[in-house]
């Protein structure tokens, strides 16, 4: 999180790292997670052996998030339910298995087909936490991700389980990188992951209270971007005092003409997580939604509303407000 802050702070755009692609002479311009100074203890788990980027980043993004309650969760004092979003899943490996198979597949891994998945790092997640509570994968765009807030606060309310962590995570291969270059030539792809704690009754004062996610407002022959994002746009307040707005805006106008149409009556404070991490998908929008709660939690904001405008699905929106006692999310 300090990292995260600083960069936001800055409101630099991050540096971009080259990335090759087979048979071609042509650079990809990607924003990847800078390894870590230290190997993370978690990796020494068996289940971690051979396991993707995106696994990793998951992992650790929800162990920051679960804090001390990770202890809880392992000694089976605290039942957690697990919301895994994601849009491309395990690329890398993916890539390498239809590589394998290609070239010979006598001598084709089969180690490496499990890691294809997209519940591969959900379920080793919950193999590290040795829990064996609910524990969904939901594959969408970025949308998605207030989908899983949704199910989650869902869980929470009918009893199913005591806290929830909703995760989105992605991971950067050439593959996506070239795929997405052939319809916007201008977007730089970026991977990592975001977490989300929901409990329904928090252990600090300084936290964020979930207050609502508006329905999905898909897009569809009869219905454009531009309307759906204007649908979910009137279901979130207008720009109050003290109310940050963090949206998906990238500065690339034909992807973010829809969302500026839909708030270009806000007045208050914004920030754009997009222009500075890059497109990171799925990861993108649990991003957002990290710097809306962490500016609620730190009391920079009083509120904080999360616009999300995805890549092919929907058009959803949250909010999330300074908790006046202690039930809240």
């Amino acid at each position: 999180m300090d990292a995260f802050r600083d960069a936001l702070k800055k409101n630099t755009s991050l540096p971009t790292k080259e990335l090759s692609r087979p048979a071609s002479d042509r650079k990809l311009h990607v924003r990847q997670v800078p390894a870590p100074p230290t190997r993370p203890s978690f990796l020494a788990h068996p289940r971690l052996r051979r396991t993707s980027p995106i696994t990793q980043y998951a992992i650790a993004a929800a162990l920051e998030a679960l804090g001390q309650d990770s202890e809880k969760i392992t000694q089976g004092e605290l039942r957690l339910g697990i919301v895994f979003c994601v849009m491309s899943g395990c690329v890398n490996y993916s890539r390498r298995f239809y590589d394998e198979a290609l070239r010979d597949p006598s001598t084709a891994s089969p180690l490496v087909f499990p890691e294809t998945v997209f519940n591969a790092p959900s379920s080793h997640l919950a193999a590290l936490l040795k829990t064996n509570a609910i524990n969904y994968t939901i594959v969408g765009d970025p949308g998605t991700f207030l989908e899983g807030i949704a199910l989650a606060a869902d869980w929470l309310t009918s009893g199913k389980v005591d806290g929830c962590l909703v995760i989105g995570a992605e991971e950067v291969d050439w593959i996506t990188s070239d795929a997405y270059r052939r319809f916007q030539r201008k977007v730089i792809l970026s991977d990592g992951a975001g977490a989300l704690y929901l409990k329904t009754k928090s252990d600090s004062v300084e936290a964020a209270q979930l207050t609502a996610v508006t329905s999905a407002h898909p897009f569809l022959k009869s219905q454009s971007r531009h309307c759906a994002a204007a649908k979910m746009r009137a279901e979130l307040p207008g720009s109050a005092a003290g109310t940050l707005l963090s949206d998906g805006i990238q500065n690339l106008p034909v992807l973010d003409s829809a969302e500026k149409n839909a708030w270009r009556d806000w007045n208050g404070e914004r920030v754009s997580v997009k222009t500075i991490l890059g497109e990171g998908l799925m990861a993108a929008a649990a991003w957002q939604c990290v710097a809306a709660v962490d500016a609620v939690r730190t009391k920079r904001s009083s509120a904080a509303n999360v616009s999300v405008v995805g890549c092919n699905q929907q058009a959803i929106g949250a909010q999330f407000v300074m908790s006046n006692s202690i039930s809240s999310f």
